[in-house]
């Protein structure tokens, strides 16, 4: 048990600053670290790391170093409590430790395996991420000389692609992370006169702060922490949700006061003052505790530590977002008890619409198979997944309800160089790696695990007999200690958790020689969404079984984005369809269309389209309609579909008949339209509702996902009954299913009818009426599809909005037998009886 005893005897808190502190929570599987710049009789930086409620420490003498070859001497000095990680200021002369002090990084630290272990064995593996400080870390105990009382350490980091050697950290970041300023500038007393500089000031008046203090402030909640495993778990039960690459901050709102407390409990709502406080002080509660994760994201969407470091150290709060993924109180009633999906559920509420682009968002989850979402977000080059059991309470601590699985990549790599180990018989410290591009040999970074004694011997003897007198690659690496280069001739086996955007690898591991492959056929594995093949039109096309569409249709500006969040193109709408083509085609062409045009995004203006404009694409057939005389849009082959694509198309209409027969409808439609508020669950039920009901008429009925907000049940039909009665027959039919649940089903077009129910749309099934076609794309958030599934699919809870346009959970359906192949030659002749 971790203790303060020293820590208490050896100051006088009247007359110093210092924080006196208590053991805190028992946390052991890592927590935050700091490192404080002390101008004391010797300046020097105290490491600190977070364990068993007290900071264990170190006194480096000459600071922390990037350079895997600069070894730190660290004494190991008494504990001190969680408090001290914020203290900044001067100890009196006199007083133990006098001088100024500065928090010169702060982050968190992750252990390998159990800290206290390698604390006793004396050699402590762990990972930082701090401002400065990141990547992987050592302390390593030296043996006592005879009558030594010191407990001397070394601090070392690892070679990887944090390492930066020759380059000196201390003097190039020299400022506090807290407050800006110089050890010096602190001893001159100017933190005191508040002149920390700040980039972001709050639009609220300091009085407005000031009113939270007649709310009781809440207490810190102990954070849920994640089990690593290697794969998502799979089953119904589980919630995935993507892994941030933030900071976990648990939001305390208590009035009109606004904390955001770090997992440790330390209270940095004034690193992320500015919108994040903003939009959490605008929420309508008396108070909430909400966990979450803030973080900054890259252009491409996904979150960015580096970014998210950058900013903090720059004081920029405009770019923070806050992630809310859990609530554990809400206006007085704790709802750690609550199953896991009912305190999301009222999260949501709590956030509802928030404003485009707002600094608060709500941390959707999905209901894919755990190791189908494991591969969405690897391929999007995301850290992970974290997988919660969707009936479980909120539990501090880390337990097993929840599941974090994490994303490694593997490929070869071609060995370009090492550095030798400076441990006799130990052979290789590290690899360096790369790969062909433009043929040229392209430096990829270092791998420096992986090796065991005897692979690391042998592979030392393989390559000294490959010793180059200058570098393979094409541009300058790293120095290091004992660098040689090699000829690229060895292929090596990397496995890795990330690329950075300057293709370098991050956490890597050697896992063998390749021996079957060339040096020369090595290059960059992308990420890919499927196996691709080329298509005339535009970029490559996944890959299915069935094979997919050609087009000689060229999109001009094939990047340009439908759906801005998404980041999906216009081409990726192309390859979409390209893609689901020979299921698709039965049901658009030669049939009239209604269009939903985007050209400049989702989120720009929209257009309903019936009719053809000036410009369209002769590609898109026309022909008048008999009783009106108004053109009809319509396609006879891919080109037109290509072409809807060309002129912003995001959503294509059918009417339920072709052009053959205008009069006679094929099909009828059941939109199950839900209110705001009603569970998918109740509109999974009456989709089913419904197909029970057609089951007792004897008719078929296929149901597809909608993209939105419900499904639609269709029923095929022999084209014989004319419009007038099917609309009558789909009338009657969602009059009765309201009578016989007028509590759960309404057929009135009206908003007020709709209150808490599900509107059965029969709307759909008059002459010009329209509805989205299967496999067609949604103007929705998501970038969804119209997907058609099979009833048992449904019952196993598949969602209205399950298929992402490109996401591994689209394309893996797309891979499973076509549940609509058959649907024309399933249609019945409607009989009126």
């Amino acid at each position: 048990m971790a203790g303060l005893e020293q820590y208490h005897a050896k100051r006088d808190f009247k007359k110093t600053a210092e924080p006196a502190g208590k053991v805190g929570g028992q946390k052991q599987g890592g927590g935050i670290f700091v490192v404080q710049k002390h101008a004391a009789t010797r300046l020097h930086y105290d490491f600190r790391l977070e364990h068993d409620g007290v900071l264990w420490s170190w006194a480096v003498t000459r600071g922390p170093s990037l350079d895997p070859h600069e070894k730190r001497l660290a004494v190991h000095v008494e504990d001190h409590p969680i408090d001290y990680a914020a203290f900044e200021g001067t100890i009196p002369k006199g007083q133990y430790g006098g001088g100024s002090v500065i928090v010169w990084d702060e982050g968190k630290w992750t252990p390998d395996g159990d800290p206290a272990r390698g604390m006793k064995k004396g050699h402590i593996d762990f990972e930082l991420e701090g401002h400065k400080l990141n990547g992987r870390w050592h302390l390593v105990r030296l043996r006592p000389r005879p009558g030594e009382k010191r407990d001397n350490w070394l601090l070392i980091k690892s070679d990887d692609a944090a390492a930066r050697p020759g380059e000196d950290v201390l003097a190039d970041e020299p400022k506090s992370v807290k407050s800006g300023l110089t050890i010096e500038e602190v001893g001159e007393g100017k933190a005191a006169k508040g002149e920390t500089p700040k980039v972001w000031q709050s639009n609220k008046p300091a009085a407005d702060k000031a009113k939270a203090g007649h709310a009781k402030r809440l207490d810190f909640i102990e954070p849920q922490l994640a089990t690593l495993e290697k794969d998502a778990p799979a089953g119904e039960d589980w919630l995935h949700e993507v892994k941030f690459d933030g900071y976990r901050m648990q939001a305390q709102i208590a009035g009109s006061d606004v904390r955001l407390l770090t997992r440790a409990g330390l209270d940095w709502t004034e690193k992320f003052d500015g919108p994040v406080t903003a939009a959490l002080s605008g929420l309508k509660c008396r108070d909430a505790i909400i966990d979450g994760e803030i973080v900054v994201l890259a252009d491409s969407g996904v979150s960015s530590f580096p970014l998210l470091q950058a900013d903090l150290s720059a004081r920029r709060a405009d770019r923070f977002v806050y992630y809310a993924f859990d609530l554990m109180r809400l206006d007085g009633k704790d709802l750690r008890r609550e199953p896991l999906v009912e305190r999301k559920q009222a999260l949501a509420e709590l956030l509802g619409e928030q404003p485009e682009n707002s600094a608060l968002r709500f941390s959707d989850h999905f209901h894919e198979p755990g190791k189908v979402m494991l591969q969405h977000v690897c391929r999007m080059g995301l850290e992970g997944v974290v997988s919660k059991r969707a009936d479980a309470p909120y539990r501090s601590g880390r337990g097993l309800s929840w599941i974090k699985s994490k994303c490694t990549l593997r490929q070869e790599f071609v060995i370009g160089g090492y550095l030798p180990s400076d441990k006799i018989g130990r052979g290789v410290r590290s690899l360096l790696v790369g790969f062909n591009e433009g043929g040229k040999l392209h430096y990829a970074g270092r791998v420096g695990t992986g090796f065991s004694g005897k692979v690391a011997a042998d592979l030392k003897k393989k390559l000294d007999a490959l010793t180059a007198d200058k570098s393979p690659f094409s541009a300058a690496v790293p120095k290091g200690k004992g660098l040689t280069f090699v000829k690229p001739q060895l292929v090596g086996e990397v496995e890795f958790r990330s690329w950075t955007s300057d293709h370098i690898i991050r956490h890597a591991s050697f896992q063998g020689l390749r021996e079957d492959k060339p040096a020369e056929e090595v290059v960059q594995e992308q990420p890919k969404k499927a196996e691709t093949e080329a298509k005339p039109g535009g970029k490559a096309a996944p890959k299915t079984s069935a094979g997919t569409a050609k087009t000689s249709v060229k999109l001009s500006h094939p990047d340009k984005l439908l759906w801005p969040d998404e980041k999906v193109s216009k081409q990726d709408l192309l390859d979409h369809y390209a893609l689901v083509w020979p299921r698709m085609e039965q049901f658009v062409v030669n049939r009239p269309l209604s269009l939903v045009r985007a050209p400049d995004g989702i989120h720009g203006q929209r257009f309903f389209q019936k009719h053809a404009s000036p410009g369209m694409s002769d590609k898109i057939a026309r022909m008048k309609d008999p009783t009106d005389g108004e053109e009809i849009l319509y396609i006879k082959d891919f080109d037109g579909l290509a072409a809807l694509v060309q002129y912003g198309v995001v959503e294509v209409h059918i009417w339920g008949c072709t052009l053959d027969a205008l009069e006679k409808p094929d099909q009828i439609i059941f939109d199950l339209d839900p209110d705001e508020g009603v569970d998918v669950s109740k509109v999974r039920e009456a989709a089913l509702d419904i197909r029970k009901q057609l089951d007792e008429l004897s008719l078929p009925n296929l149901v597809k996902t909608s993209g939105g907000k419900g499904y639609h049940v269709l029923v095929p039909l022999k084209p014989s009954a004319d419009w007038d009665a099917v609309k009558d027959f789909a009338h009657d039919f969602a009059r009765a299913l309201e009578q016989a649940a007028p509590d759960r089903y309404t057929a009135t077009l009206s908003k007020k009818a709709r209150t808490g129910k599900i509107f059965v749309d029969y709307l759909r099934n008059g002459r010009g009426s329209t509805t989205v076609a299967p496999y067609s794309s949604r103007a929705k958030k998501g970038a969804t599809v119209s997907m058609p599934v099979t009833w048992p699919e449904l019952e196993k809870g598949v969602g209205p909005n399950a298929f992402p346009l490109g996401d591994a959970s689209t394309l893996a359906q797309l891979k499973k037998a076509d549940p609509w192949k058959d649907f024309f030659k399933l249609g019945k002749v409607l009989k009126r009886g």
